[in-house]
């Protein structure tokens, strides 16, 4: 009783939220760019072991099917997409067999484990982001095909644009190499990177972009595990790169908008609500924050989070659904937060 209490709390506030964005906003289309955060399935079709396509995965999704998100159910694109009244979820344009109204209303080109950083997508052996470009541009011919052109210039000018970008690059290429740059200095790239993929989007008729923040990467159970001690608490050093990068990340990002009266891009900060959840368990109605739901949630993920790999029973009161991602009842609280603070 106590859940479906909670579960039909945060209903309730999504579609509050949900009327507050439909009424403000104009957006025909939603698509996602960058890492696992807005991965719907394009690494299904890649040679990579950065897939999640099996069970546990997916256990809470609609039909119950891994669709090759990271997480237990939703993700922030199909949660955001379904506040603005676009549709339940968004697909992976890789996705065999989508139909022109699958297309039209928007799809995702992100890839987990990739990075700003091509090191860090060549370490996984997944999308690089000039490849998701890539496929951005095959999307646009493709839809121009079926619907023409002044159609499909309208769906690009009139849609949201969701870009996360930074998280393995910290993770996975930078702490766990020990570059021999310092951090700020590589802190630098990773967002000129940035700056250079958003303003690829401007070109290709991109207006309304939100540019997320890292997560609070030291307290991911699996960095508690690498860089938190006994008593796995969370890594500051991770933490502290984060914070590091976002602020020059936002800096970049206010810059830019200043430079072009007519791109609405906006930093969107994604690491405090989450922090906050993380930090105050009980007031969002999570038990678990230290560990996820699948296995021991130390260090499980991808395909050590697989078929034969036991996982809780109750995903309500996990923060995070594996060693990284998390659930998807801790994203509703993210994306509402967001939904509340960011408008368009």
């Amino acid at each position: 009783m106590v859940k479906m209490m909670r579960e039909i709390v945060v209903t309730i506030v999504l579609v509050f939220l949900a009327n507050r964005v439909v009424a403000k906003a104009n957006i025909s289309a939603l698509f996602a760019f960058g890492d696992s955060i807005f991965d719907a399935g394009n690494n299904n079709n890649l040679l990579t072991v950065s897939k999640c396509n099996f069970p546990p995965y997916g256990r809470d999704f609609p039909g119950r099917k891994p669709t090759g998100r990271w997480s237990n159910g939703k993700i922030p694109a199909d949660l955001i997409a379904v506040a603005l009244g676009i549709k339940q979820t968004v697909p992976a344009y890789l996705t065999q067999g989508l139909s022109i109204e699958d297309l039209v209303s928007g799809v995702s080109f992100a890839s987990g484990g990739t990075g700003s950083d091509d090191t860090t997508a060549n370490i996984q052996g997944v999308l690089k982001l000039s490849a998701q470009l890539r496929l951005f541009r095959e999307y646009i011919r493709k839809v121009k095909r079926s619907v023409g052109k002044e159609r499909v210039s309208k769906i690009i000018s009139n849609s949201l644009y969701l870009f996360s970008s930074g998280n393995n690059d910290i993770a996975i290429t930078y702490l766990p190499l020990k570059s021999l740059t310092p951090f700020p200095k590589y802190a630098d790239l990773l967002v000129g990177w940035n700056i250079k993929f958003v303003r690829s989007l401007y070109k290709l008729g991109a207006r309304k972009v939100w540019v997320l923040s890292t997560l609070p990467l030291g307290c991911l159970p699996g960095a508690r595990t690498v860089g938190g001690g006994l008593l796995r608490d969370c890594a500051p050093l991770m933490n502290l790169a984060a914070q590091v990068f976002n602020a020059k990340l936002s800096a970049a990002i206010k810059s830019l908008r200043a430079t072009h009266s007519d791109y609405d891009i906006k930093f969107v900060d994604v690491y405090n609500p989450l922090l906050n959840v993380i930090q105050n368990p009980s007031s969002a109605g999570f038990k678990h924050t230290a560990t996820g739901c699948c296995g021991t949630g130390t260090v499980e993920t991808g395909i050590l989070c697989g078929k034969f790999t036991p996982s809780c029973s109750n995903t309500s009161s996990y923060v995070f659904w594996d060693s990284i991602h998390p659930t998807q009842r801790a994203y509703e609280f993210v994306v509402a937060s967001i939904l509340k603070t960011y408008h368009l």
